[in-house]
């Protein structure tokens, strides 16, 4: 058989077990997490021993540290992933839920149902749990899912999909419920983005070479984002001290990832006393400073003046661009022309400021007085991600259960007709 032929054939089987998953009980889609959790956490050795293998291929191939710390799958990645179940299966179900019920002049209800997408195809890299997070919402959310990670990760999303199946079947659900390209050619990301006709939605997640191929050759709706270039303006009446401890966290913590802070804007007011200040946390933490002209005497020596490409650019390291603006109009400016749709923060005790950040700064999230970091579906409370949406049709932000349905009409009449 060939990819394309293989292709089609997860697909067709997709959309079948799509329907019956749709159809379940919401008892059964929740049942089946629970078993997700507890064959989790029985299967912690086997599943830590496949990801030894992808990381000591990735290794050996020379990927980078921010790609192999997506890769790895700790204890605490682990546990993560078994509360991410069972946080997900005690959400309320959405499916078939009616919102909005109105009486019409003729009598008639008009509401809208929650329904599922469909099937939900995932192209990711190097994190391994991404299958699992999107695995529990789709099941959750009455979707199919096909997920296809990265061949660094092969052998982890392979013993992860096991689990996967005997959770579903234990729960009386069929295999076909989430399924894993068994190869790693990548002829076989091109034969399923064509077809349309049995896959909804397709959700890309890992850098930006990637999600662009996927929208060139996608013939159906891509939920995507292209890169996280994530800003926190620190205002002239912001709390200093706090201020040094978010930016720290947002830009030290994970700094591999999407949601960690880029770009530095500061209040000219503040600059000459908060600066020094941030630039000693920030120099123990072996981040690099990329300054503006305003900001380069005030950040120490080992501070580099910044170019104008570090405007707008996903560093994904310990490195970060810096810059001194006049107030806040300028800041909204500066994100306006470089951000990335992602996540915006302000530092300010102004509530005026704040809502005017909260409202003009265009992003999926914004966030005031906190770290940039918190843009992601569990922090959130929406218990796991599939990934977060910087385009506005039909999600914005982090996509979780609620995210992965769509809103019917529904009509209750009692005899009504078109006059």
């Amino acid at each position: 058989m060939t990819i394309a032929a293989q292709m089609r054939k997860i697909a067709q089987d997709a959309k079948a077990a799509s329907r019956r998953l749709a159809s379940a009980e919401g008892s059964v889609r929740q049942q089946a997490l629970l078993n997700m959790a507890e064959l989790l956490g029985q299967s912690g050795p086997a599943i830590f021993a496949a990801n030894k293998k992808d990381l000591d291929a990735a290794q050996k191939n020379g990927l980078d540290s921010a790609k192999l710390d997506r890769l790895t799958i700790s204890q605490g990645v682990l546990d993560s992933m078994i509360q991410g179940c069972r946080e997900v299966a005690a959400m309320s179900d959405p499916v078939g839920e009616i919102e909005g019920m109105k009486k019409r002049p003729n009598g008639m209800l008009v509401g809208r149902m929650r329904v599922p997408l469909g099937v939900v195809a995932m192209i990711f890299e190097s994190r391994p749990n991404a299958a699992v997070d999107a695995a529990v919402l789709c099941i959750k959310s009455g979707n199919a899912a096909i997920l296809r990670g990265g061949s660094e990760a092969f052998h982890s999303i392979k013993a992860l999909t096991k689990i996967v199946h005997q959770a579903l079947e234990d729960a009386g659900l069929p295999k076909g419920c989430v399924q894993v390209p068994p190869t790693t050619d990548r002829e076989a990301v091109s034969a399923l983005l064509k077809l349309d006709e049995y896959i909804d939605v397709v959700i890309p997640r890992g850098g930006e070479g990637l999600i662009r191929a996927v929208v060139e050759q996608a013939s159906m709706p891509v939920l995507k984002h292209y890169k996280g270039v994530c800003h926190t303006f620190v205002d002239a009446s912001a709390d200093l001290e706090r201020a040094v401890l978010i930016i720290h966290n947002a830009k030290v913590q994970r700094p591999g990832t999407c949601n960690s802070l880029e770009c530095l804007l500061v209040h000219q007011a503040v600059a000459k006393k908060f600066l020094p200040k941030v630039a000693k946390k920030l120099g123990e933490a072996g981040v690099a400073i990329r300054c503006c002209k305003a900001s380069l005497p005030l950040m120490g020596k080992t501070a580099k003046a910044a170019v104008k490409t570090d405007w707008g650019t996903e560093f994904l390291g310990l490195v970060l661009a810096m810059k001194v603006v006049a107030d806040l109009d300028e800041a909204l400016d500066h994100i306006a022309q470089y951000g990335s749709n992602h996540t915006e923060a302000i530092l300010t005790e102004s509530h005026a400021n704040a809502m005017r950040f909260t409202r003009e700064a265009d992003a999926s999230m914004v966030a005031v007085n906190a770290s940039t970091r918190l843009n992601d579906g569990g922090e959130l409370g929406l218990g796991a991600e599939v990934g977060i949406s910087t385009t506005k049709l039909h999600a914005y932000g982090p996509m979780g259960i609620r995210e992965l349905t769509s809103a019917k009409f529904v009509v209750l009449g009692q005899g009504q007709i078109r006059q």
